[in-house]
């Protein structure tokens, strides 16, 4: 197995029509744009490339769009935001799966203040604690801690949690910070039963090709860090992907963002998390 790496997305952005582009560790840190990519998305632009924002951020895509607007990346550099966030709301407003219809309405949240407006507008109410919800909606941790104690509350109650963004951890700014994912594992290991909406899961995916249509599948490239979500989801949903190892990996090997992988710690990367990516690059630059 030899992964292709690339230096920049001029080497192959002539191969694709449109991209799904992941944001954290790919586009920005959680604080700052990477170096050089605003100048690729201004390219990408100027070549007619079409760019969704695809994030597991566990919030509604307009908040992810103002987050980037702060950024200096405005809206005319990519074509919609999709997220994990609004995935959920959409299955949770559907009702279209069982599990949903069967959720009933009333939810204990567990995560950021900044994140808490989810469901408004919908048919769902708030309530403070477990014991008076009829499931979990989780975004990832809260400001006040005590996250712990609430999951092994639901779960003692037999709560089914809805994990709104699929993700173990996310680097902001150089720290390490658990997501929602984080704490679905641990809500399954305590018995309790986690559905998860977001990446790599099909639903966001379907979301990107409605928009997309009729554009042909071997024509989109999924860009993205985390190879359990970005790359997975890919594959799953028969696209080519390209993983950014200067994210997720370059801090797991502590190495920085923009330093090229070596190819065999790359490989033996992907071996072990049974998932292969159809090119590498370091850092999402042109």
């Amino acid at each position: 197995m030899t992964i292709p790496v690339v230096r920049g997305m001029a080497a192959i952005a002539a191969d694709y029509d449109a991209l799904l582009l992941d944001l954290w560790g790919v586009v920005h840190d959680g604080v700052a744009p990477f170096d050089g990519v605003i100048d690729c998305l201004a390219r990408l632009r100027h070549a007619a490339k079409r760019v969704i924002i695809l994030s597991n951020a566990p919030r509604r895509g307009h908040h992810s769009a103002a987050r980037l607007d702060a950024m200096a990346i405005g809206a005319d550099s990519y074509t919609a935001i999709i997220t994990s966030g609004d995935a959920t709301r959409l299955a949770l407003a559907g009702r279209v799966e069982p599990w949903s219809r069967a959720l009933g309405t009333r939810y204990c949240y567990l995560g950021k203040a900044a994140d808490a407006d989810l469901l408004d507008g919908l048919d769902y109410a708030p309530v403070a604690a477990p014991e008076d919800a009829d499931f979990l909606l989780v975004t990832g941790s809260n400001e006040t801690g005590g996250e712990d104690a609430v999951l092994d509350r639901a779960a003692g109650l037999g709560l089914v949690m809805v994990c709104a963004n699929p993700d173990l951890e996310v680097v902001k700014g150089g720290v390490r910070e658990p997501c929602a994912g984080a704490y679905a594992e641990r809500y399954e290991s305590l018995g309790g039963t986690v559905h998860r909406l977001g990446k790599p899961g099909a639903e966001v995916y379907d979301l990107c090709f409605e928009i997309l249509d009729p554009l042909d599948r071997r024509r989109i490239l999924a860009v993205g860090d985390g190879l359990a979500t970005d790359i997975l989801g890919a594959r799953a949903a028969g696209l080519d992907s390209l993983l950014v190892t200067g994210g997720l990996l370059a801090d797991a090997w502590g190495i920085d963002h923009a330093t090229p992988p070596e190819p065999a710690r790359l490989e033996a990367v992907c071996r072990e998390a049974g998932v292969t990516p159809t090119a590498a690059i370091p850092t999402f630059v042109w």
